[in-house]
């Protein structure tokens, strides 16, 4: 039996990875019901972008391919390096102080737990 795993992704956020994957981390391994209370309750900017990228997720897997929303599990969530925008500020004696404006690319995998599966974990 193959498992339907149904994906979502978003690219170029302007957050850096580091602060994305403290959220990240925190919805992994859950169920999509657990993540979403989990992301309405998390006080980051973060957090505002994953759930967003996990209730399209969701839409996918219901109307794509016709899964059961109470039983979608988080498999794979990344936030991976995006480019950076190199800005400069001025500082003291005409030195030039370099911003990095760093940006996150985030990619989301959902699979639907089924009775065996479930049966097989404990």
């Amino acid at each position: 039996m193959t498992q339907q795993v149904v994906k979502a992704s978003v690219n170029m956020q302007r957050i850096s990875p580091r602060k994305a994957r403290l959220v990240a981390d925190l919805i992994r391994y859950k169920s999509a019901t657990q993540a979403l209370v989990i992301l309405q309750t998390t006080n980051k900017k973060a957090s505002k972008i994953i759930l967003k990228l996990l209730n399209s997720a969701i839409a996918n897997a219901t109307n794509n391919f016709g899964l059961d929303a109470t039983k979608l599990v988080v498999a794979k969530i990344l936030v991976n390096d995006g480019p950076t925008l190199k800005r400069f500020q001025p500082h003291a004696r005409g030195r030039a102080y370099p911003i990095l404006k760093r940006t996150s690319h985030f990619y989301i995998e959902l699979i639907e737990l089924n009775d065996e599966l479930s049966m097989e974990a404990k």
